[in-house]
C-alpha cells in the first residue's frame, strides 16, 4: 500500500468543536444554543457541568462567560432559579468568545 501524497489527500474541511455529554439534566434550552456554539470557529470541547439552584430568578435563559481556566473559559448558564456550569475550551479571547455566544443565542 502506498504512502499518502499530498495530492491524494482529501482536503479537510474545517473542524467542529465537540459537545460532552456527561450529565443527563441539563437546563432547558441549553443544549441546542451549545450545539450552535460547537460550530464556530476557534471552539474546540464543551462540557456542561454541574447544575445548582440559587436565590435569584432569571426568566430567560442566560449564558455568560465567568472565569479563565486552562485552555478556555467556565461559563454560568441561567434561568428560573437553575444555575449550571459550562466549560469551554477554545483558542478566542474572552470578548470573542462573548460574541459567539450571542451569536448562538440568537
Amino acid at each position: 500500500m502506498k504512502k499518502p501524497t499530498p495530492d491524494t489527500r482529501k482536503a479537510s474541511s474545517p473542524k467542529n468543536g465537540r459537545l460532552v455529554w456527561n450529565h443527563s439534566t441539563h437546563i432547558p434550552g441549553l443544549i441546542p444554543i451549545l450545539e450552535r456554539l460547537c460550530k464556530q470557529g476557534g471552539i474546540q470541547t464543551i462540557t456542561p457541568g454541574q447544575i445548582g439552584r440559587v436565590k435569584g430568578h432569571c426568566p430567560n435563559l442566560q449564558l455568560r462567560v465567568s472565569v479563565p481556566i486552562r485552555g478556555g473559559f467556565k461559563a454560568i448558564a441561567r434561568q428560573g432559579k437553575t444555575v449550571q456550569e459550562v466549560f469551554i475550551l477554545t483558542t478566542l479571547q474572552q470578548n470573542q468568545l462573548e460574541e459567539a455566544i450571542a451569536i448562538a443565542m440568537k
